[in-house]
């Protein structure tokens, strides 16, 4: 368990880590028997390329998505900013691909995820947890 502080020196705020890893070994595994012939080579390219430099952090607070060429690019989107989850299973269903979409309609890619329907439940939860909390507009 991490904690993350308020800006400005206030109370510690809790940070629980519900998730903390690499894309499923179950897709570099099956990318790369498929790369045994010609038309899966590059499908088992981007399988290594993302087991190599492809990280999730998904926490009670944010979601952190660090990726891209040497694991340079980093993404964080906290629970209040994603109006919608996308799923779609993936190695019969062991793994899947995740897209957050987020309020400003920008998409969050999330390739390979292990046990995809635990993690698709949680963000569900702390995104309706955070609707919920958010304040409605002025009473008239």
């Amino acid at each position: 368990m991490s904690q993350a502080s308020k800006p400005g020196g206030g109370v510690p705020i809790e940070e629980t880590v519900f998730y903390e890893g690499g894309p499923a070994r179950g897709d570099l595994l099956f990318n790369l028997l498929f790369g045994l012939t010609l038309i899966g080579i590059p499908f088992a390219v981007g399988a290594i390329v993302r087991a190599l430099w492809l990280r999730f952090r998904i926490t009670s607070r944010r979601i952190e998505v660090t990726g891209g060429w040497m694991g340079r690019d980093r993404t964080q989107v906290v629970y209040s900013q994603i109006r919608e989850v996308r799923c779609v299973p993936r190695g019969f269903g062991f793994w899947g691909d995740m897209v957050l979409v987020l309020s400003d309609g920008a998409r969050l890619e999330m390739r390979s995820v292990p046990r995809f329907r635990e993690v698709e439940t949680y963000i569900e939860e702390r995104r309706q947890a955070s609707e919920a909390s958010r304040p409605r507009g002025m009473a008239a």
